[in-house]
């Protein structure tokens, strides 16, 4: 009796799957490695322009788990100066980037254009730099802030025009989706953004 031939599998069969093989891997990584995020607005100007697209970290502090609390291991905590994506304390739906400046249990305070946190003036690395302006209800010059334990405060580099924690507070640290890592559009400022020089 003469053997059956081996049974192929059809065109499309292997089509399908190499494609629900590639979404699958894609999906993994966006939700446990990067994301990519672009700029939609001028509140990171000079540092990041509107329609930068850039690839966020989410390996740097760990991802977070959906549906939980809990984040997998990182490869470091946040530092001050980083620049981060999040959640957007005020609508769940919208991802924002700031540049991290204050954590919780810390005192800061914005006089005559620089950062003051505890007392000390901060005037290494970009946040030296950046003359910020003061506005909004936690912005106010010769009123000292006091970062809730659990949260962050973030500024964005276009102080004069930027919505971020003066106007509306503090960012919970569950709500951080990563760090800012690398511009790769366009290709002409195709770069890294965040240089490792902050200090905690």
């Amino acid at each position: 009796m003469a053997d059956k031939p081996p049974i192929r599998k059809s065109v499309w069969r292997e089509w399908i799957e190499s494609f629900v093989i590639a979404v699958f891997l894609a999906l993994f990584i966006r939700e446990f490695f990067f994301q990519a995020f672009k700029i939609p607005s001028s509140s990171m100007i000079p540092t990041l322009l509107i329609g930068d697209r850039l690839m966020v970290s989410k390996l740097w502090y760990g991802a977070k788990i959906r549906f939980t609390d809990k984040r997998l291991p990182g490869l470091a905590k946040p530092r001050r100066g980083d620049i981060i994506v999040f959640i957007y304390p005020e609508d769940g739906k919208r991802d924002f980037i700031k540049r991290l400046i204050a954590f919780g249990g810390e005192t800061l305070e914005i006089r005559d254009g620089d950062i003051y946190v505890n007392g000390k003036h901060i005037d290494h690395g970009p946040i030296g730099k950046i003359y910020y302006y003061n506005r909004g209800p936690y912005g106010h010059e010769g009123r000292s802030i006091r970062v809730p334990e659990g949260s962050v405060y973030v500024l964005g580099d276009n102080s004069a025009s930027s919505s971020d924690s003066r106007y509306w507070g503090f960012v919970p640290e569950a709500n951080i989706i990563g760090r800012a890592e690398f511009v790769y559009w366009p290709l002409t400022r195709m770069r890294f953004v965040n240089p490792h020089e902050s200090k905690r």
